[in-house]
């Protein structure tokens, strides 16, 4: 997606992809990454959400990446912090206790500039991105996070009914992206009972993605 495309969401606050309560699959899964206080989690095109909280309460630091200002600024009004903002290459870095952000373009970041990761968790940044993305955001994922242990959550619904986001990943793929260096796990499967957009029959999974 062009960057436009998302300013423009968040600008319009069209942003129907931020969910209104912790997602059920990472409080119920994200004991599988097998994490201690203090380790680090990396959540890619974070936007504002509510995860980041609840990964905080669990006593671990947040690194995110998002591309959207207005996004960042509103989840340090949500989080009642005030960050410390500095500029890094083409970034702006926004830290604060136990958690960075790195507002910008998502492949511009480097693997020295985001530091150290025991996790990933991936809940809106795969399904995201269009066809011709996801290899490169995979492959960008794994360069910059050293091939960390990741929970993911994919969507899968007939694309022909609806354009993307959020774009349909369907279990194959997931493992075409990944298999080379992960075992991929489906952990879980949820039937969406009102479908997508309220209306597109749909299912979400929970992967563990772990590092062979």
């Amino acid at each position: 997606m062009h960057h436009d495309f998302w300013h423009q969401r968040w600008q319009n606050q069209q942003i129907g992809f931020h969910l209104n309560a912790v997602n059920p699959f990472l409080s119920t899964h994200f004991h599988r990454l097998n994490l201690q206080a203090g380790q680090r989690v990396f959540v890619p095109l974070c936007g504002k959400t509510l995860d980041i909280h609840w990964l905080l309460a669990q006593g671990l630091q947040v690194i995110g990446s998002e591309l959207s200002q207005l996004a960042v600024d509103a989840l340090f009004i949500d989080l009642k912090l005030t960050p410390e903002i500095t500029q890094v290459g083409p970034l702006m870095h926004y830290r604060a206790a136990n958690i960075e952000l790195f507002q910008g373009d998502f492949f511009a970041l480097s693997q020295a500039q985001l530091g150290p990761v025991n996790a990933v968790y991936d809940r809106a940044a795969l399904i995201a991105l269009p066809d011709e993305m996801r290899t490169l955001y995979s492959q960008q994922l794994m360069k910059i996070t050293g091939m960390a242990p990741q929970l993911l959550i994919s969507f899968e619904y007939d694309q022909s009914l609806v354009p993307g986001p959020p774009f349909s990943v369907s279990k194959q793929e997931v493992s075409a992206h990944y298999e080379a260096h992960y075992q991929c796990t489906a952990l879980a499967t949820l039937t969406m009972t009102k479908g997508l957009k309220g209306q597109y029959p749909a299912e979400e999974t929970a992967w563990l993605l772990s590092p062979r």
